[in-house]
């Protein structure tokens, strides 16, 4: 029997996916478990590629004419009974403030003062839709007030009953962004627009491949006339909504007051879109990128691109060395480059094996004979030691923007080849449950007139099933199916 290879994560992905992930998440030093139930610590590392994630992002919607603003982490209760419909999607998540003041209790341990209950209480922003509506509904008075397209980066609470890091937290970061027009045409086209931004972003800059298309009626977001969503794949055939965009008609301009005077004078309310996305498109980038050894980070958001390794052996040619690798990292972060120098007091090989498990896209060797011969070694992490190649360092410099797209380009064409090889097409749910019963992965593509049929309900509900999206491919006229996250 041929040795099993050794791998930095253990268990594998064919092990144990569900704690691989996890798992991935350690060695990587990128979140743990906060002391609040269903939070988590984003440590340094992680909120540094969430950091880089904003920066693009925020560079791309700045382009749309969106502009960015701050509300209040508190929502008035009777904002929230405004908008009935909305609120149920979240009523059983909502977490609620009753008290302002505490009070030290006959054990000695600190209570909520009984006489600082407040007379309404206060919600802790599930999403923003009202009170946003609210400053839109004074800021808009006339046609001239729109289009009004405004974001916020920010974070929300949602009390999830059965959490994972960054795929499902009760606290979590994201971007909501609202927008107002004046016509249903223009707010439309705005949440179709708004979807492909992050489409296109997810493709150019994390290189991650999804399936877009339209939410079913059941599946679509409270209040909400039209959900616009865009479907990954993870690794183990599992779909992941990894960001949504909604056309809301008028109905939450109504509830709020959102209304303007239109070029005759007459009174209309706006029609708005609303759309986001959070962390966890950093869970999608683990269970798309990552593999045994840890993760693999997309190059154009990665913390680190490239990461410089001195490999010293406490002789009087270290210092030498060293000043080589900070030479070179020197002219790397000219070019704007993210370096980073592991110039720490530990053994070559662990510094080689964390730089492997945190997934930096290119690693770079340089010892005694590459300093003396003007060179450096480097590996690019997405394929290996098969990529190990050694060469002249102003050769490297030239080069390296050019290796780190071949990088994104190869993990992009990974995660589409992957995206479009598990996707299956079928006719009826005899054939759904025959695929689903045999354990295979991945989604199945079934005519959008069989959700309505029973039998094609029971299969969905035997298999923990749900209906993902109808892609935009296919015209509406299929129906995505899959398991989910």
């Amino acid at each position: 029997m041929s040795k099993q290879a050794r791998t930095a994560i253990t268990p594998t992905r064919a092990e144990n996916f569900p704690e691989w992930y996890q798992q991935v998440i350690k060695a990587a030093d990128m979140a743990e478990n906060a002391p609040v139930r269903g939070c988590m610590i984003i440590k340094p590392y992680g909120y540094a590629l969430w950091e880089e994630m904003q920066r693009v992002f925020d560079r791309r919607i700045k382009e749309q004419g969106v502009q960015n603003a701050y509300f209040p982490l508190l929502i008035p209760m009777e904002f929230m009974n405004r908008e009935a419909a909305h609120v149920d999607g979240f009523a059983k998540e909502c977490a609620v403030v009753t008290h302002h003041r505490l009070e030290t209790g006959p054990d000695g341990n600190l209570i909520p003062a009984p006489t600082s209950r407040l007379e309404e209480p206060y919600i802790i922003r599930p999403t923003s839709e009202m009170i946003i509506g609210d400053a839109m509904a004074r800021w808009v008075q006339s046609y001239r007030d729109l289009p009004l397209k405004l974001n916020q980066w920010c974070n929300v609470m949602r009390w999830e009953m059965r959490t994972r890091m960054f795929l499902r937290t009760s606290e979590f970061l994201w971007q909501e962004g609202h927008n107002a027009f004046a016509s249903a045409e223009e707010a439309r086209a705005d949440s179709l627009k708004m979807l492909d931004e992050y489409v296109k972003f997810c493709e150019d800059t994390l290189a991650l491949a999804s399936v877009a298309g339209t939410k079913t009626e059941d599946e679509k977001f409270p209040g909400a006339v039209e959900t616009y969503t865009f479907e990954m794949m993870m690794q183990d055939g599992k779909a992941l909504q990894s960001g949504t965009s909604h056309y809301l008609g008028q109905n939450f301009a109504k509830s709020i007051g959102i209304k303007f005077q239109d070029k005759d004078g007459q009174e209309q309310y706006a029609h708005t879109t609303s759309w986001g996305i959070s962390t966890r498109l950093i869970g999608a980038l683990i269970m798309s990128h990552a593999d045994d050894d840890g993760m693999i980070m997309p190059p154009r958001v990665a913390p680190q691109q490239v990461v410089i390794l001195p490999v010293l052996k406490d002789d009087a040619e270290s210092a030498a060395i060293m000043t080589y690798c900070e030479e070179l990292a020197k002219a790397l972060k000219a070019k704007g480059l993210r370096v980073r120098l592991d110039d720490r007091d530990m053994r070559t090989t662990d510094k080689m094996w964390d730089a492997v498990k945190k997934g930096i896209p290119v690693r770079v060797e340089v010892g005694q004979r590459e300093k003396e011969e003007g060179q450096i070694t480097f590996i690019r992490r997405d394929i290996g030691r098969d990529s190990k190649k050694t060469i002249e360092r102003s050769a490297f410099i030239g080069e390296i923007d050019g290796v780190l797209d071949d990088i994104h380009e190869a993990m992009l064409a990974r995660s589409k080849a992957f995206c479009q090889e598990n996707i299956f097409t079928f006719g009826t749910a005899g054939e759904v449950e025959e695929f689903f019963a045999a354990g295979k992965i991945g989604f199945v593509k079934v005519p959008a007139a069989l959700l309505g049929e029973e039998k094609l309900a029971t299969v969905m509900g035997a298999h923990s099933l749900s209906a993902r999206c109808l892609p935009f491919s296919d015209e509406g006229q299929s129906v995505l199916i899959g398991k989910s996250y």
